[in-house]
């Protein structure tokens, strides 16, 4: 089988500093350093000649360009989701961003159309999500991805495996689409392009919506939309379903005299936000918590409480099945929940603008 060529212009950029190889086994490097000494780097390297015939020589010269980032490792020890609801809701409901995002629907709107047509995906959801992730491309990130993924999987134990993962996808679809391994930037963790996928995701969701021979996420706005409502498709949105619906607690007061006195809400709730973002509970089971779903749904209809922290107490939330799709881009209920929103306000501006 043929090897892949790389970059040969690759051996005439400068190496940066070397670093020892027991120091890449520390949770944090204290400096930037080249990494291609390395035992990792040099199996990495083996695996990727062996299993998808690779030319090593050529992966020795991208490796020596390759440096360990210590602001990816902040960045990646920090992430924002960290924060509570209240803060982090701030980030990405702004008027600017919903402002933005009507633009962004009106400048592509034949594009989501037709992918909302093919898909079955709103269009406000894929506006929101791209609204979320890169401000609608215009902040798609600073970081070389080879740098970013480099780093994270041979510098950061917890997450080693998965980004080794996603850094094997990256050179293979850098092969497939005929792209220089060093030149493509992204997120602090690898993320690529205008809707920020991980390169197992490019791999296996990237759509070429106009038919040039190319998913070019990157510059490419049709490509871009059309690879999110692909990705939602393929992980089972349900097209016409809500999203998640507000949930409150029983008024104790409206309750009469005689009536048996309800447990307080938080120990009928508490239990059942401990387990997976998947939903769970059927609409019988939660009205059986003392809770309050604001619209009626099918009573087979299955559930998951969320609670979200406001600075005036818990905001609860049903989420469905598409709330969870919505996860699947991004674990966090709390960047699904933004995404939600953001789509609403966008859709109603949308709306009230034509």
């Amino acid at each position: 089988m043929h090897k892949y060529n790389l970059i040969s212009r690759l051996r005439s950029i400068p190496c940066a500093l070397r670093l020892s190889p027991f120091v890449l086994c520390l949770f944090l490097i204290s400096c930037t350093s080249n990494i291609k000494d390395t035992e990792s780097v040099h199996a990495f390297i083996e695996q990727m000649a062996t299993k998808h015939q690779f030319d090593e020589s050529e992966l020795d010269d991208l490796f020596e360009t390759v440096e360990i980032k210590q602001d990816i490792l902040k960045r990646i020890s920090s992430p924002s989701e960290g924060l509570p609801w209240y803060k982090y809701r701030k980030i990405f409901l702004t008027d600017a961003r919903i402002d933005a995002g009507v633009q962004f629907w009106r400048d592509n709107e034949p594009a989501l159309t037709a992918a909302e047509a093919k898909y079955g995906v709103p269009a406000e959801i894929i506006v929101a999500i791209i609204g979320v992730e890169t401000l609608f491309g215009k902040n798609t990130g600073n970081h070389r991805v080879i740098d970013a993924l480099s780093t994270l999987a041979f510098a950061y134990p917890p997450r080693s495996k998965f980004f080794t993962g996603e850094l094997e996808n990256f050179l293979l679809l850098c092969r497939d689409e005929h792209i220089s391994p060093a030149d493509p930037l992204g997120s602090y963790a690898g993320a690529m392009g205008i809707p920020q996928f991980m390169p197992s995701s490019f791999r296996t969701y990237a759509v070429d919506f106009d038919n040039d021979k190319r998913s070019d996420i990157w510059h490419n706005s049709g490509d871009a939309i059309a690879s999110v409502a692909n990705y939602f498709a393929k992980h089972h949105w349900q097209t016409g379903q809500p999203v998640a619906v507000p949930v409150t607690a029983k008024d104790k007061a409206s309750a009469p005299a005689n009536a048996p006195r309800p447990r307080p809400v938080g120990e009928n709730f508490e239990p059942v936000l401990k387990n997976s973002l998947k939903p769970d509970l059927r609409v019988a089971e939660l009205e059986s918590l003392n809770l309050i779903i604001s619209r009626q749904l099918p009573l087979d209809s299955k559930v998951k409480l969320l609670s979200f922290e406001q600075q005036q107490g818990k905001e609860l939330w049903a989420a469905l099945d598409n709330f969870y799709v919505i996860t699947r881009y991004n674990h966090s209920p709390l960047y699904a929940m933004a995404v939600y929103q953001l789509s609403l306000s966008i859709l109603s501006k949308k709306g009230a603008f034509p």
